[in-house]
């Protein structure tokens, strides 16, 4: 009898501890899930920025990724920027910033 308790009491316990561990993997998954969708709604976003960089004269691509991790998120803020700031970006050379400067 007594063994027919201690039995119960193990599966019991058993069974709580596995749907306790699925829990917490399930959590683990839809979190993890989320973190991929930010990093590629970032990612989207960023190539969003850089492609609307590319369209004024004389920005390519690696001019335009240069300027965007240096943090010229706009085009207003590139046309904007001090020469120097735009001088310090590298990629940037000084045709480019007279082009740039054009715009205004």
């Amino acid at each position: 009898m007594f063994s027919k308790i201690l039995s119960k009491v193990k599966s019991f316990l058993s069974k709580t501890s596995v749907t306790n561990e699925t829990t917490l993997v399930n959590a683990k998954k839809t979190t993890n899930s989320a973190k991929k969708v930010k990093r590629k709604s970032k990612k989207t976003n960023s190539k969003k920025i850089i492609q609307t960089l590319k369209a004024l004269p004389g920005v390519g691509s690696k001019s335009a990724k240069s300027l965007y991790d240096a943090g010229f998120k706009t085009t207003e803020s590139i046309i904007s920027a001090d020469e120097k700031d735009l001088l310090a970006v590298p990629g940037v050379g000084v045709n480019l910033v007279k082009k740039l400067k054009s715009l205004k």
